[in-house]
């Protein structure tokens, strides 16, 4: 009776378990994707991950990685470039299997050749241990590091399925890890490239990949940002506050990991002081919000203050008075979408306004 009872168990236990397929050799790309028209692919290789977004911040080292006293959202030590650059604009990543016998040198220099080709240059290259941080781990990190890819992303943004082709392309182990950062010039600006290869040390579900070198490819283009947010009105605002007592207000922009508020902001900024003109006896907070991009205790430093340059603004340039006003950070703790998506992200990076009296 007992071993009938374990056996049901355990067949129960077998049904509710999610399979995962174990990675496969690729014979064609995924569905969806596509080659970049500035960076083509390498004779016989295959995409194994895919994504675009139509217009996001991105940075890309132009140095070494390099030990901060700052900790990721794993808790690693965080390693970061002395020197980068900040970028906006439309943005394509590309992760190729490439053909078994071809080394991570080979395929870059092949990339390298395509962008000295085009006109453009190379602006800084490195390998092995020599990038900085850990050199045997991808998207996941380990050994309290961080590592040169998770500069660009971590494994928990890795959409693929568990143990996927592409899911096992970017988050096993790798060695020979070699890297590039370019810029290809355009008519409308330079494009911006970066290409990191390397050879996956696969084990388990992701064995049959063992061996196989990887490219993953990044491409800037260069876009002005289309200008299409409505500036909320101080009277909006005001109804807005009255009805619900807080507001989210999309309209001061910051560069990225940067308190300097932008330019940009001014006709928000205006509106703001409006509403606190004509509206003497209310009191506010100004709070500032981030997505889930970057460790916790970080993005709730930087929403911080972010907040209280807002509030600093107000007051030295609208003669709003300080003590109607206070600056408080929510970091990534409050999000009005999904951290899923460029798009969700995009409206959880954001300034709120809340009633206090």
């Amino acid at each position: 009776m007992f071993t009938r009872v374990l056996l049901v168990s355990l067949l129960v236990l077998a049904i509710q378990q999610p399979s995962f397929a174990a990675a496969t050799i690729p014979t064609k790309d995924i569905q969806g994707a596509r080659d970049n028209s500035l960076l083509k692919r390498y004779e016989g290789s295959f995409i194994v991950n895919y994504e675009q977004v139509a217009f996001t911040d991105f940075k890309v080292p132009l140095s070494p990685l390099e030990l901060t006293d700052r900790r990721d959202s794993r808790n690693n030590n965080l390693y970061l470039p002395k020197k980068e650059m900040k970028l906006e604009g439309p943005r394509t990543r590309l992760t190729y299997i490439v053909p078994a016998g071809r080394s991570p040198l080979e395929v870059l220099r092949n990339y390298e050749d395509v962008v000295k080709e085009a006109g453009g240059q190379v602006l800084f290259t490195c390998k092995a241990e020599e990038c900085g941080g850990h050199p045997h781990r991808s998207s996941g990190g380990g050994g309290n590091k961080s590592s040169l890819m998770m500069y660009f992303f971590m494994e928990a943004q890795v959409k693929e399925p568990l143990y996927s082709t592409g899911y096992c392309a970017l988050t096993d182990h790798i060695d020979d890890q070699r890297y590039f950062t370019g810029k290809i010039p355009q008519s409308t600006g330079d494009a911006y490239v970066t290409v990191h290869t390397y050879k996956l040390n696969a084990h388990s579900s992701c064995k049959a990949l063992n061996d196989q070198t990887i490219a993953v490819v990044y491409v800037l283009e260069p876009k002005a940002r289309e200008q299409k947010m409505v500036v909320v009105k101080a009277d909006e605002m005001a109804r807005a506050l009255n009805a619900t007592g807080r507001i989210a207000l999309y309209g001061i922009f910051f560069d990225t990991d940067k308190t300097d508020i932008k330019s940009e902001s001014t006709p928000t900024l205006n509106e703001i002081g409006q509403l606190l003109k004509t509206n003497p006896k209310l009191a506010i907070l100004v709070v500032g919000h981030t997505d889930n991009q970057g460790a916790y205790d970080y993005n709730l430093d930087l929403s911080k203050r972010r907040a209280d340059a807002v509030v600093k603004a107000l007051t030295a340039s609208y003669g709003a008075d300080a003590k109607r006003m206070r600056g408080a950070g929510a970091g990534m703790m409050a999000p009005s979408a999904t951290n899923d998506t460029e798009e969700g992200r995009a409206k959880n990076r954001r300034v709120e306004i809340v009633k206090l009296n």
